[in-house]
């Protein structure tokens, strides 16, 4: 019998009072540090716009690897987003490139993300490489006399509800509901119901996450 080994991961505890004192304190650490970057966007938003201001300011904090750089990303974020939760944790290499972008309560973005106009909402796990551009349709190519550059596109807030766990390398150009599944490698270009597992290229709904009729469905 070949039984691999399997380690079993506990869910994070309650936070002790001295902890949360210190994670307060680098909280306010981060936010004195990162202020020259936040004055240096300010800045480039009145020549560059604020989009290219904001993949500038984020490709530079990108760099920064460990703790100090979630902390340093997140007072950066909370100053430029519209909405960054003091809960939300963004890993090394990940940058966004619209400012209307909203991070909930407890939402992690894994390592080398790269996000658009998105609103993860409370408890959305994002895995590495997970790529949420502004939309399916950003860049036109109907008109076969241009070229696609010069015709223009659109952007639409992309939501990720909340609870959804998104895998490793997936495009996502539509909604995806609350507690879906969304499996490595996956491109998703319709939007996705509450409580699935999709899978593929397009994505498609594989199975419902829990059986009808369990604790979990019943509590929606």
């Amino acid at each position: 019998m070949n039984d691999k080994p399997v380690m079993h991961v506990l869910p994070e505890g309650a936070t002790s009072d001295l902890k949360q004192v210190l994670k307060a304190v680098a909280r306010l650490a981060a936010l004195v540090a990162v202020a020259p970057v936040v004055l240096v966007y300010w800045l480039n938003t009145q020549i560059l716009g604020r989009g290219r201001a904001l993949e500038s300011a984020t490709q530079l904090l990108s760099l920064v690897p460990g703790l100090s750089g979630q902390y340093l990303r997140r007072a950066f974020l909370q100053c430029a987003l519209a909405r960054c939760h003091p809960s939300a944790t963004v890993e090394f290499g990940t940058f966004f490139s619209q400012p209307g972008a909203r991070l909930d309560e407890n939402v992690y973005v894994g390592p080398r993300c790269i996000l658009g106009w998105v609103h993860l909402e409370r408890d959305v796990l994002l895995a590495a490489n997970v790529h949420i551009p502004s939309g399916g349709h950003t860049h036109y190519f109907d008109d076969p006399t241009k070229p696609i550059r010069e015709q223009g596109g659109e952007r639409t807030l992309v939501t990720i509800g909340e609870g959804a766990w998104i895998g490793t390398g997936a495009i996502i150009l539509a909604d995806v509901g609350k507690g879906a599944v969304v499996a490595a490698g996956s491109v998703v270009t319709r939007p996705v119901p509450e409580n699935v597992i999709v899978a593929g290229v397009p994505a498609k709904v594989l199975r419902p996450r829990f059986e009808a009729g369990t604790p979990e469905q019943s509590h929606g």
